[in-house]
């Protein structure tokens, strides 16, 4: 690299890059932490290690073919083919250590400048994908604890982790992708994108896997089935919050010539960061609607479940989930105010499915993340109607069109929304879920679960009968009974 603008830029982007990986991986730290304290204690070795082996198992899967998913795939399904991303092949020499210059014809495609670029960004940008995908993992486990069969889990995660999650970014989370292009659809910090997904798929997984022995009494009253340790359910999702505030970071370039760069026009160079569609924003920006968003959330959530920590903490959660999608866009009180209503969508769209269908999500993940990620959507459809969903170029979208650009609009923001939730996200684990359960593959025996699933995988890391828990011990002296 011998401009040196040029490369101070790249360096800088790529240091920037590593940053926001490092501090994502408190995503998983914090999820692995708050699963261990909503588990009860006959579970807790089960529940880290299926939190702990989805990383080798989608770290892997995603570099031999999740990340050449995202660049291909941008195209409306069986139209316009796949394009050509030699730069995201397992085999590619800039899958590995390369310091730009000349390639080899397994990347004859790429110039020199592009090889400049590819050589220093393409391992932290694959690794921020790859934690936004150990994160949408990483909900599906908290809804499923204390009954389901590791090797059902760890096929789930591959699932979604690195197929069915990333092909939803090449349609809805890159400024190619055809929902972009066609729908004008917009969701900067992945309400849907990733939260929306993951909702779904946890609950493709919970129709099928049933609820816990215990979870609901013989007249079909939901039971609560007390936390371990709700100090570790604070930390870990306090955790989680520093750890998203890291993946909103990573959602943006940090800093582009907009015109040169962006627009290809000559004029006076403009710097700026952009969100993922390459529409300039700021982190300033995004910093304020964080935080108010995380605020709004926090008090809603205490507000409507009359101080409940575990809901208070969650309301912080899906207070950001549901701003996500315009949070590039909003004021920090239009961030605030929409916080709140995802949050008591969540907490009632939760009560309301627990009780009729009889769902048990042991986390409300569904809640938090696929509600809220879904209302956010929505929401922003409408509050965003008319802005470009993403940099110009010569497109016309079926929802509205602003300059050559497919504008934000709510058809097309409902439209993304049920394909995530429900396409991308419900359909596929449902299927997998009803394989794996035809063959016994999904649930242990009734004598595992109730025993505890560390008695059976793990030797009895943590003795059931080593502590006292009444309103436990309640229950499974009633299931021993029946």
């Amino acid at each position: 690299m011998s401009d040196q603008l040029a490369s101070l830029t790249v360096i800088f982007t790529e240091f920037y890059y590593w940053v926001t990986v490092v501090i994502m991986f408190l995503i998983h730290v914090g999820f692995c932490v708050y699963e261990v304290g909503a588990s009860r204690r006959k579970n807790l070795q089960h529940t880290l290690m299926k939190n702990t082996m989805l990383i080798p198992l989608v770290t892997i899967t995603f570099f031999y073919f999740g990340w050449w998913i995202y660049f291909a795939f941008p195209h409306f399904p069986l139209m316009g083919g796949l394009l050509d991303a030699p730069f995201a092949v397992p085999w590619s020499e800039m899958m590995g250590t390369h310091m730009g210059g000349s390639v080899t014809v397994q990347a004859s495609s790429l110039t020199a400048d592009d090889t400049m670029f590819w050589a220093r960004i393409n391992g932290v940008f694959w690794a921020a994908f790859l934690l936004f995908s150990w994160t949408t993992a990483s909900i599906v486990s908290g809804a499923v604890i204390e009954r389901i069969k590791t090797q059902a889990f760890l096929l789930a995660v591959v699932l979604v982790g690195s197929v069915t999650w990333i092909i939803d970014a090449a349609w809805g989370w890159s400024w190619n992708g055809w929902m972009v292009q066609l729908w004008g659809y917009h969701d900067a910090y992945a309400s849907s994108v990733v939260h929306g997904i993951a909702g779904g798929s946890a609950l493709g997984i919970l129709v099928v896997l049933g609820p816990r022995l215990g979870k609901f009494a013989a007249d079909g009253t939901p039971r609560d089935i007390p936390q371990n340790n709700p100090w570790l359910v604070t930390v870990g999702l306090f955790l989680i919050y520093t750890g998203f505030w890291g993946f909103y970071a990573a959602c943006n370039i940090p800093i582009i010539d907009y015109t040169a760069d962006v627009m290809g026009a000559e004029g006076e160079p403009f710097f700026t960061a952009t969100n993922i569609y390459l529409t300039p924003t700021s982190l300033s920006a995004i910093t304020f609607n964080f935080l108010m968003s995380l605020s709004g959330g926090l008090l809603a959530g205490y507000l409507v479940s009359r101080g409940q920590p575990f809901w208070s903490y969650s309301g912080g959660l899906a207070g950001v989930i549901c701003a996500s999608a315009g949070n590039d866009l909003y004021h920090p009180i239009e961030s605030m105010v929409i916080a709140m209503i995802g949050v008591w969508i969540a907490y009632k769209m939760h009560h309301w499915v627990e009780r009729k269908f009889k769902i048990d999500d042991a986390v409300g993940a569904v809640a938090v993340h696929g509600y809220a990620g879904f209302a956010g959507t929505v929401i922003a459809g409408f509050m965003l109607w008319g802005y470009p969903s993403n940099v110009a170029y010569e497109a016309t979208g079926w929802f509205g069109n602003t300059d050559g650009v497919a504008a934000i609009n709510p058809i097309g923001q409902f439209l993304g929304a049920v394909l995530m939730f429900w396409g991308l996200g419900f359909l596929p684990c449902w299927v997998l879920a009803k394989i794996l359960d035809s063959v016994g593959w999904l649930r242990v025996p009734r004598e595992v679960e109730l025993a505890g699933l560390d008695t059976h995988d793990y030797g009895d890391a943590f003795p059931y009968h080593a502590y006292r828990d009444t309103a436990m011990e309640d229950i499974d002296r009633d299931l021993a009974k029946s």
